[in-house]
């Protein structure tokens, strides 16, 4: 079995932000410490060998850079024996900004992280502020200047839009702001309200309040202009890059391809399963130290959920879904299962085709939802095509 992808899940934070639905803990030292030292069983358990070739390694969270000198070193030492860095093509670490110093940067220097992701989200204090973000926008300037000084070039930015009370000329200030530091890759979410989350809360008490869904319309259309003049290829729904910028790791997901997933509440896809970690931390910690085999459930993907994984996956992707590799992948093309769908979906203006690929067209971007819902399958649909 050759996994390509590596995802780690450090969920610690300083501050737990309102919208926030991933597994995440207020960081505590002795807790994170225990945490690291679970999480190397759990690498070790999981992966045979040393020096293992990967493609792609991501840190993600909760916040990474929350963790001490020590805790940062002794994460950095177990990738560094488990997995090949030196030929990894992307490593990626998760931070927000504020949380670097010197001396941070230059340990993730040494051990070969090569791209930083930071969750600025807002270029406005009084709404970071209402999002339970600690960081300041100045403090978005300082760390992108720290990270360009010691030679990190590739730093991508998540933004949120939609947020509540946001006007479409308060998104777009926000944006030009962005676009100004001429970074190669964003990252643009609109907000989504979920549950177990202080703005769930909010909301069902009805004292949050969204743009209205016209505004959210609007605010992705100036979204997409803006980084199509700043040269920035729209390559996913959510994402922006300059060409050769684009997140390897994450293109790991929307070719539905297999990947390890680590740490409380990490998500893995290995051949033929689908795996999800313990998301309570006393009990992840407990169960790597003792097995190393923190699972909390385990889901056998059958040939119709890869297919249906297969397109929805793939519609993400501006470029779409490749006949070819559909055929090679399942043995048949996917207009002998969707004909009618992708028929009557095309007659809407959601989606093109040419010679190679099937794509959203810019209005089916905005019904992502409603168009992948077609490509549910029963059954008896596969057993027409077998």
């Amino acid at each position: 079995m050759v996994i390509k992808s590596v995802y780690i899940h450090i969920p610690f934070c300083q501050q737990i932000c309102h919208y926030c639905d991933f597994t995440k803990f207020f960081y505590n030292e002795k807790l994170a410490t225990e945490y690291i030292e679970a999480l190397a069983n759990e690498i070790n358990t999981n992966v045979t060998g040393t020096k293992n070739n990967v493609n792609t390694i991501f840190i993600g969270g909760g916040t990474p850079t929350s963790l001490n000198m020590d805790q940062l070193r002794s994460l950095m030492k177990i990738i560094d024996q488990k997995f090949d860095i030196e030929n990894c093509q992307e490593f990626t670490i998760e931070s927000n900004p504020g949380d670097f110093d010197e001396e941070k940067i230059k340990l993730l220097r040494s051990y070969g992280v090569n791209r930083v992701s930071l969750g600025v989200q807002v270029f406005d204090d009084k709404m970071l502020e209402e999002l339970g973000r600690l960081h300041k926008v100045k403090d978005v300037y300082t760390t992108i200047n720290q990270l360009r000084q010691h030679g990190f070039y590739n730093i991508s930015i998540d933004l949120i839009y939609a947020l509540p009370n946001q006007t479409v000329e308060q998104f777009k200030k926000s944006l030009d702001e962005a676009v100004s530091f001429g970074l190669p890759h964003y990252s643009t979410y609109a907000l989504q309200i979920e549950p177990k989350t202080v703005f769930y809360q909010r909301h069902k008490k009805g004292k949050l309040h969204r743009p209205p869904e016209e505004s959210e319309v609007q605010m992705y259309e100036v979204l997409k202009e803006t980084m199509r003049a700043e040269g920035v290829d729209h390559y996913e729904i959510s994402n922006f890059a300059k060409p050769g910028y684009e997140s390897q790791h994450n293109l790991t997901y929307w070719n539905n391809e297999h990947y390890y997933g680590f740490g409380a509440g990490a998500h893995g896809y290995l051949p033929g399963k689908r795996t999800g970690n313990i998301r309570p931390l006393p009990a992840y910690v407990k169960k790597a130290m003792e097995t190393g085999k923190p699972v909390l459930n385990t889901e056998e993907i059958s040939t119709k959920e890869m297919i249906e994984e297969e397109m929805f996956l793939g519609l993400r992707k501006t470029e779409g879904i490749n006949k070819n590799r559909f055929h090679e992948r399942f043995g048949f093309s996917y207009e002998s299962l969707y004909r009618n769908a992708v028929s009557s979906l095309k007659r809407k203006g959601w989606l093109a085709e040419n010679e190679t690929n099937l794509h959203l067209t810019d209005q089916g971007m905005l019904f992502g939802n409603e168009v992948f819902a077609q490509f549910l399958l029963e059954e008896k649909d596969l057993m027409l095509v077998r």
